[in-house]
């Protein structure tokens, strides 16, 4: 895991946020950062990597797949986690509140 990834996994894992998250899990033929099967959702975490256009248009790809599978998937940058930690989680637990299991 990158220190962005681990650094929310620490706010994500063991039911903090109400549901299970799970690390590098795969679905179909990709594995996501975090996922809650539950729930439905993905987690990505993408470092600058992810700005270059091929990366891009793999990742909205991705994204469609993941989606055709009913997948909702989340997005953010490395410099988000890491410098606005708190306003990710938030972000999350929002979207699982109004997403309700």
């Amino acid at each position: 895991m990158t220190l962005a990834e681990e650094y929310l996994w620490n706010e994500i894992r063991a039911k903090r946020l109400g549901v299970t998250f799970r690390r590098q899990h795969p679905i179909g033929d990709y594995i996501a950062d975090f996922a809650c099967l539950a729930c439905k959702l993905v987690i990505e975490v993408d470092g600058g990597v992810h700005q270059e256009p091929e990366q891009k248009e793999h990742d909205t790809i991705r994204t469609l797949d993941l989606e055709r599978l009913g997948y909702r998937v989340i997005r953010f940058t490395n410099e988000e986690v890491l410098t606005a930690l708190p306003d990710v989680v938030s972000r999350i637990r929002n979207y699982l509140t109004n997403n309700s299991i």
